[in-house]
């Protein structure tokens, strides 16, 4: 391990630190700082010549700071003669555009894999990717890893009865369906309407919940107004009781109050995102950590073995 070195942006240094701890490693030192006018200015304060170098970088709010903060990273990593880079992204931000869903819009997410990738960065490794389709907008190599076995260690721990999965829409059937199986729990969907962004009336319910201890399964949640309604819905559908994992937790806008007033039982994220103060002040939220996931993901791609046994 001596040819590797870790380093962090500002987006998640906490996160990045219990990395360092698994892997009995220090951080890197690097200078990250503003001129006056807001521009970001790097400086990596360790020699990283002809090492393999790992960027923990969250792009979370502040998306584009957060962003551009990476890209400034890589390229001063590059200039510095690392021999290998790879960019640990927990939260990849502007995944939700993966697509056009309208005329004359950007596809955003293939527009942040190519800066990457023109950056000089060599490997991605990020966590619960929106659409699973972003790899390819990559022509480097990416390793989407899964949030679910430590999920999966909190509810065997947890909970207990009658089990029912839920896919909060259409989108997440398939990451919804690996879970239950999983857990050996039936399978429902959420007939879902979305109007505008962050804009989601929750219709009906495709399943059989009754009687059942429901884990609503999504990859995020952000202002949580389609989590909660759907949470109501299960509730009134007979549920015994609601519980709610997803991996990030953007959490903007009013989602705590929605949460804290919802009929959720808990919340269950990860630290792929730092969570806000109000956010750690609620009860009904409770944050793992995917360091010792990421901490294994990042030995396995330094030695060349493989990831994927990591999720079977």
């Amino acid at each position: 391990m001596n040819t590797m070195s870790l380093f962090s942006g500002n987006s998640n240094p906490v996160l990045a630190g219990k990395i360092a701890d698994y892997l009995s490693i220090h951080l890197g030192k690097a200078k990250l700082n503003r001129f006056s006018d807001g521009e970001i200015q790097v400086e990596i304060q360790e020699n990283v010549r002809r090492q393999e170098v790992f960027v923990v970088q969250s792009t979370c709010n502040p998306v584009n700071d957060n962003l551009v903060e990476l890209l400034l990273m890589i390229d001063a990593l590059k200039r510095s003669s690392a021999s290998y880079i790879t960019a640990v992204i927990p939260y990849f931000g502007y995944a939700r555009q993966d697509k056009k869903v309208a005329p004359r819009v950007p596809i955003s997410a293939k527009l942040v894999a190519d800066l990457l990738t023109n950056t000089g960065v060599n490997r991605i490794i990020t966590l619960d990717l929106h659409a699973g389709q972003i790899q390819g907008f990559f022509n480097i190599p990416v390793d989407n890893l899964y949030a679910s076995p430590v999920m999966l260690d909190y509810i065997k721990s947890n909970l207990s009865g009658d089990l029912a999965v839920v896919s909060p829409d259409a989108g997440g059937v398939e990451r919804a369906r690996a879970f239950a199986k999983r857990l050996n729990a039936t399978l429902a969907i959420v007939d879902k309407r979305r109007s505008a962004p962050n804009q989601a009336k929750a219709m009906a319910i495709i399943g059989d919940v009754q009687d059942k201890v429901v884990i609503i399964f999504d990859d995020m949640v952000d202002t949580a107004g389609t989590l909660t309604e759907a949470a109501g819905i299960i509730k009134a559908k007979g549920a015994k009781s609601v519980i709610a994992c997803c991996t990030h937790a953007v959490l903007s806008g009013p989602a705590v109050e929605r949460i804290e007033n919802s009929s959720l039982e808990t919340l269950v994220v990860t630290d792929t995102i730092p969570l806000t103060d109000n956010a750690m002040q609620s009860k009904k939220i409770k944050q793992l950590s995917i360091s010792k996931l990421v901490g294994e993901a990042i030995i396995r791609s330094y030695r060349g073995d493989s990831v994927h046994c990591l999720f079977v």
